[in-house]
């Protein structure tokens, strides 16, 4: 079955026998916005059309958000845009982007451990998690042996949803964050990637 046939996150779960709960794990972590980060969305929100498409949202509203968070991690992380993951002919996916390790072959090298997967949809929430929690199914295959929580965004550019996989268990964040509220987002988009940065120092250490 093609991951884009799941409809539901119910179907996925019970696809691949993943248990669901729901809490608020996300644990907002300060991040300093520049001033013309601000200016340049305000810009863009009240002039543009940003949210006419799934392009549109990704363009405008979500990559400008990640990058900027990524650009404090740059140095660990590569963030890819419209990257495929393949496991096997049955388990691909190809999300919207992908925070994966920077590899020590160079930027161009696609390299595990698969951290964050960023699906955009246009307010269909339950397909976008559907999509998004088979994505994090494949990165945790592709992981393989590196048991590391792979994060999840689900968001329609003004609603953005978290959840996180580890092992057979999906925790889908209580709160969810608005781009309304900037600060609040960015912090909790700081805290998953200030996540992945200590399981990926530990995974170096080990």
């Amino acid at each position: 079955m093609a991951f884009s046939s799941y409809k539901t996150i119910g179907e996925v779960l019970k696809a691949f026998q993943i248990t669901y709960t729901e809490a608020n794990f996300v644990v907002e972590t300060p991040f300093d916005i520049p001033d013309y980060f601000r200016e340049d969305l305000q810009t863009v929100m009240r002039e543009g059309v940003v949210d006419n498409s799934e392009f549109a949202i990704c363009e405008n509203l979500i990559y400008p958000v990640l990058k900027e968070v990524w650009k404090r991690y740059s140095s660990k992380f590569i963030l890819w845009s419209h990257q495929s993951l393949n496991y096997d002919e049955k388990l691909s996916a190809f999300p919207e982007y992908i925070l994966a390790k920077r590899s020590p072959l160079g930027k161009v090298v696609f390299d595990k451990p698969y951290f964050i997967l960023v699906e955009a949809k246009q307010d269909n929430f339950e397909a976008g998690w559907a999509q998004c929690l088979a994505e994090m199914i494949v990165a945790q295959k592709l992981n393989g042996e590196e048991q590391i929580t792979v994060f999840g965004i689900v968001s329609n550019g003004d609603r953005w949803q978290f959840g996180k996989l580890k092992g057979e268990g999906f925790t889908k964040n209580i709160t969810f964050y608005t781009i309304q509220e900037l600060d609040k987002l960015f912090a909790a988009v700081n805290y998953v990637f200030q996540q992945c940065e200590l399981q990926l120092n530990r995974l170096l250490a080990a």
